[in-house]
């Protein structure tokens, strides 16, 4: 049994393009298909790397775009004029907030180390209960097998329960991104977050 696709879709991405077309065809795709899907785009706000390629790609194909940025950011992220609404706000811990607040799903591209803080943030948010929405990440030619081995050893060194591990979908294709995110959180009867895990 599936769950009705996402109404809006956080995504987190990189600031930078990377140094391979294929990270922004695939942003490309990403935006192509929310647009088609009508499902709105969360995302940070910024006109450059591959958030503004999501953001133009949502918005070329008749898309819905609502965009975050803290007001100190602008030296470094231009805030996307071009985009159907733009909210500034006054620190990242508000725009994490709000951009959570505003979605229903959260899938991660390749980006840096503000991608992973972001995705690192959302999925403690599910292990602690704070949302219920499915959390995943564009495995473009494997670029998040080191965080799936992490996780993995986590688990196997005793640090993480495999029902938290579970929280993060591994999606390989564009094209299955929307059924893998549509489908139904499983959720254990005990808690999935112990007193003393971190």
């Amino acid at each position: 049994m599936s769950q009705p696709l996402p109404r809006s879709l956080c995504v987190y991405c990189g600031s930078s393009v990377g140094n391979d077309t294929r990270y922004v065809e695939i942003a490309q795709e990403v935006g192509k298909l929310l647009a088609a899907n009508d499902i709105r785009l969360v995302y940070g706000g910024g006109n450059v790397g591959l958030m503004g390629v999501v953001a133009d790609a949502v918005m070329a194909n008749g898309g819905s775009v609502l965009g975050v940025i803290p007001v100190g950011l602008f030296a470094t992220e231009q805030g996307h004029r071009g985009i159907t609404e733009l909210v500034e706000v006054a620190s990242m811990h508000e725009r994490k907030a709000l951009m959570a607040a505003e979605s229903d799903a959260f899938l991660a591209l390749p980006g840096g180390l503000g991608t992973l803080e972001e995705l690192a943030e959302i999925l403690t948010w599910a292990q602690l209960g704070i949302h219920d929405h499915p959390v995943g990440v564009l495995d473009v030619d494997g670029f998040w097998q080191p965080v799936v081995e992490f996780l993995d050893g986590a688990v196997a060194a005793g640090f993480m329960r495999p029902a938290n591990r579970s929280l993060l979908r591994v999606i390989d294709r564009v094209e299955d991104i929307l059924g893998v995110l549509g489908a139904p959180l499983a959720r254990p009867d005990t808690p999935l977050l112990s007193p003393e895990e971190s």
